[in-house]
C-alpha cells in the first residue's frame, strides 16, 4: 500500500485530506462526463453502467493500492472551507438529476441501459445526496439542517432526517434499531425491513416530538410534510420538463439511493451490540459499536463517513475532524469493496464473522 510505504507524517496526511476535500464533487462530474462520452460514441447501454463500475471496481482497486490513513492530525484548512464544500453538493445534486433525467429520456437506451442508468445514478445519489444529507442534518446550524432536508428530498428520503437522528443514533447496536444488522442476517433480509421500519418510525418519532411541544402531527410544523412536498415538487418539475418517463426515473433512482444507503447501514453496524444494563437501558455508545474503515480514497469521496465509529461516539463532529479508532472493529476494505461482499452472504460471513469482537459473539 502506497501510504504505508511512504509513511507520511500526520501533518502531511492532514494536508492531503484537505487537498482531497473536493473529491465528493467529482461524483457529479462522473455523471455529466459519462453522458458526454456516451453521446460522443454509440455504446449508450454500456456507458449507462460505467459510473457504477467506476465506483465499485476502479475506485476499490485504487483504494487498496493507496492504502489506509489512520492519522488524527488537526486539519490544515479552516472549518468554513469544509462546510461550504458540503453545502455546494446541494445545487450540484439537483443539477445532476436534471442532466441524468434528460439522458434517460432522450438517449437510445434499451431496457438494459435504462436499468444500468437508474442503478448508476441512484448509487451516485446515495453518495452525493444521502451521504451529504447525513453530514448536514447533524449540525446545529439551521442552514445546514435545512440544506440536509432539501438534498435528502432529491432521493425521496426526507424521513431519514428524522429517523436517523432521533431513532438510529438513540438505539444503534440494539435490537430496537432496524438499521443495526444482527449477526447472521443477510443484506437481502435486512434492507427491505430497514426501509419500511425507518419510514414508519420517522412518522412516529415526528408525531411524538410534536405532541411533546403541543402540536398535532397534521400541523405544518411537521417537517415531514415539507420534505415530502419537496420530493413531489422535484418529480413534478422533472415530469413537466422531460415528460412522464423522467418521473419514473426520478423515483427509481431514489429507491436505488435508499437501497445503497441501507446496505451501508448494514455494513456499519453488522453483528455489533451494546450491552443492556440492569435498568433496561443500553450502555453508552462508544467507537466499538460501529465498524471503522480508514481507507484513504473512499473516505475522501465519502466525507470521511467510513470513520463511522467516531461519528457515533461524537455525532456533532464535522467530517474533517473525525478520528480513526484502533479499538473499533476494522473492516477489511472500503465501503465499495464491502458492498460487493454483502451481496454474497456466505462470503460476507466468512470474512466478517472472525473480525467481530468476542463480546458480540
Amino acid at each position: 500500500m502506497l501510504l504505508q510505504l511512504i509513511n507520511p507524517a500526520p501533518q502531511t496526511m492532514a494536508r492531503l485530506r484537505a487537498l482531497t476535500a473536493f473529491f465528493p464533487l467529482l461524483m457529479g462530474t462522473l455523471i455529466v462526463g459519462t453522458i458526454y462520452r456516451a453521446n460522443m460514441g454509440h455504446a449508450h447501454d454500456l456507458w449507462a453502467w460505467y459510473p457504477l463500475f467506476q465506483v465499485l471496481i476502479i475506485t476499490t482497486l485504487l483504494d487498496y493500492l493507496i492504502g489506509k490513513d489512520t492519522t488524527n492530525a488537526t486539519p490544515v484548512a479552516p472549518p468554513a472551507y469544509f462546510r461550504w464544500l458540503v453545502l455546494a453538493c446541494v445545487p450540484m445534486q439537483i443539477g445532476v438529476l436534471f442532466f441524468a433525467a434528460h439522458f434517460f429520456v432522450t438517449a437510445p437506451l434499451t431496457w438494459a441501459g435504462m436499468v444500468g442508468w437508474v442503478i448508476s445514478v441512484g448509487f451516485i445519489s446515495g453518495i452525493i445526496a444521502i451521504n451529504v444529507g447525513h453530514e448536514l442534518i447533524h449540525k446545529n446550524s439551521r442552514l445546514e439542517r435545512t440544506a440536509g432536508g432539501i438534498i435528502l428530498a432529491t432521493t425521496a428520503y426526507g424521513t431519514f432526517k428524522i429517523e436517523h437522528v432521533l431513532g438510529h443514533h438513540a438505539w444503534v447496536a440494539t435490537d430496537r434499531d432496524a438499521s443495526s444488522a444482527k449477526r447472521g442476517q443477510s443484506v437481502y433480509a435486512f434492507v427491505p425491513r430497514a426501509i419500511i421500519h425507518n419510514a414508519l418510525n420517522a412518522v412516529r418519532l415526528s408525531a411524538a416530538s410534536l405532541k411533546r411541544r403541543g402540536y398535532s402531527a397534521w400541523s405544518l410544523r411537521n417537517e415531514l410534510w415539507w420534505w415530502s412536498g419537496m420530493t413531489i415538487a422535484f418529480g413534478t418539475l422533472l415530469g413537466a420538463v422531460f415528460g412522464p418517463m423522467a418521473v419514473l426515473f426520478f423515483f427509481a433512482q431514489s429507491l436505488m439511493a435508499i437501497v445503497s444507503l441501507e446496505i451501508i447501514n448494514y455494513i456499519e453496524h453488522y453483528g455489533l451490540r451494546r450491552k443492556m444494563e440492569a435498568n433496561g437501558r443500553a450502555e453508552k455508545v462508544s467507537p466499538v459499536h460501529s465498524w471503522n474503515s480508514s481507507y484513504f480514497l473512499t473516505n475522501a469521496f465519502l466525507f470521511q463517513l467510513q470513520r463511522h465509529s467516531d461519528h457515533h461516539a461524537n455525532a456533532a463532529r464535522r467530517y474533517q475532524t473525525l478520528e480513526h479508532h484502533d479499538a473499533a472493529p476494522q473492516l477489511p476494505g472500503g465501503y465499495g469493496a464491502m458492498m460487493v461482499l454483502t451481496l454474497l452472504p456466505p462470503l460476507w460471513r466468512a470474512v466478517i464473522h472472525p473480525r467481530i469482537p468476542p463480546e458480540n459473539a
